[in-house]
């Protein structure tokens, strides 16, 4: 006799066993309610995880990989003003040598600041924004140049991108270096170093004076200024007519100023950065993991490198 299994109890509403919803079709249809949910959580878990490299790697990168970027510009500055100086165009004032109707553009190479005690030697660049510093130390627009009659000031980083003023705390009374500009090399010799609230050495007309000056306090937490007063001890330049006045300097050329403006395209890349974050988590889960890390780590990563440049420029000017 043969035994034939019963058919398998019907489900409430006349169903098969499986409740409609809980089961997708087989054969590529959509996959189960309780199966969708791991994979939610997975493309959160990666888009938290990108977001926490991007964010490591902007922490690295201004700690430490931004010194690349200031010894890559440095060296390319110094092969130009090298051979403006050798051809005689470089600048002496704050006008274009080949047009004295225009100012120089920021960033512009001015002179070369060597300070033998602290290992510097620095191409010094027009211009104290939070942009300009990132490629060396610079030189205030509405003082004379290096080398002239009067109070010249160059601002520059005390950490980041080089950290080119982190050692001018350093150098005592008496200490001689050069700034070498279009006009010749200009020789100081330091006062002192003072901060906020010091007394300020007596200044003579017709004197030549540089002021050297960075952030005071932590590394990365700067809390004043600290400023080196230096006379020139060289016969000094005449400097040309001004034609900056200190009402044409903005917020964010004085010393630990930040560029406010810097916020739209911060919050700009900060959505795109997101945006990626989140199809890189989505990816993962349809392509797989390793495939979408190749395509999307370029992306994120050089969103995340365009947002720490907006970010930085946020942040005091002299950190």
């Amino acid at each position: 006799m043969t035994l034939v299994a019963p058919p398998p109890p019907s489900a409430p509403g006349g169903g098969t066993g499986a409740s409609h919803g809980t089961l997708s079709r087989t054969g590529g249809g959509l996959k189960p309610w309780a199966e969708r949910v791991p994979i939610t959580r997975q493309v959160a878990a990666t888009t938290a995880l990108t977001l926490g490299v991007a964010l490591l790697a902007f922490t690295a990168y201004v700690m430490l990989f931004s010194r690349l970027h200031f010894d890559r510009v440095q060296y390319e500055d110094y092969a130009s003003f090298r051979a403006e100086l050798a051809q005689a165009i470089a600048p002496t004032g704050p006008t274009q040598p080949a047009d004295p109707k225009k100012l120089l553009t920021p960033g512009t190479p001015v002179a070369v600041l060597h300070i033998p005690e602290i290992g510097l030697n620095a191409v010094v660049l027009e211009g104290t924004s939070d942009a300009v510093l990132e490629d060396g130390p610079g030189h205030l627009r509405d003082t004379p140049l290096p080398g002239q009659v009067g109070i010249s000031e160059i601002l520059g980083r005390r950490a980041a991108y080089g950290g080119p003023f982190a050692r001018i705390g350093s150098l005592s009374p008496g200490e001689i270096f050069t700034v070498t500009t279009g006009q010749g090399v200009a020789r100081y010799r330091v006062l002192d170093t003072r901060l906020a609230g010091d007394p300020v050495p007596a200044y003579s007309n017709g004197q030549g004076r540089l002021i050297l000056a960075t952030a005071a306090g932590p590394a990365f937490a700067p809390s004043g200024v600290l400023r080196v007063d230096a006379n020139l001890i060289s016969t000094p330049q005449q400097a040309p007519a001004m034609v900056v006045t200190p009402a044409e300097i903005a917020a964010d050329e004085e010393a630990l100023g930040s560029d406010s403006l810097a916020w739209v395209p911060l919050v700009l890349l900060g959505m795109c950065l997101v945006v990626a974050a989140v199809a890189v988590g989505w990816l993962s889960q349809r392509w797989g993991r390793w495939q979408a890390w190749i395509v999307g780590v370029p992306v994120v990563g050089y969103l995340g490198f365009a947002v720490a440049d907006q970010v930085v420029q946020l942040l005091p000017n002299l950190m």
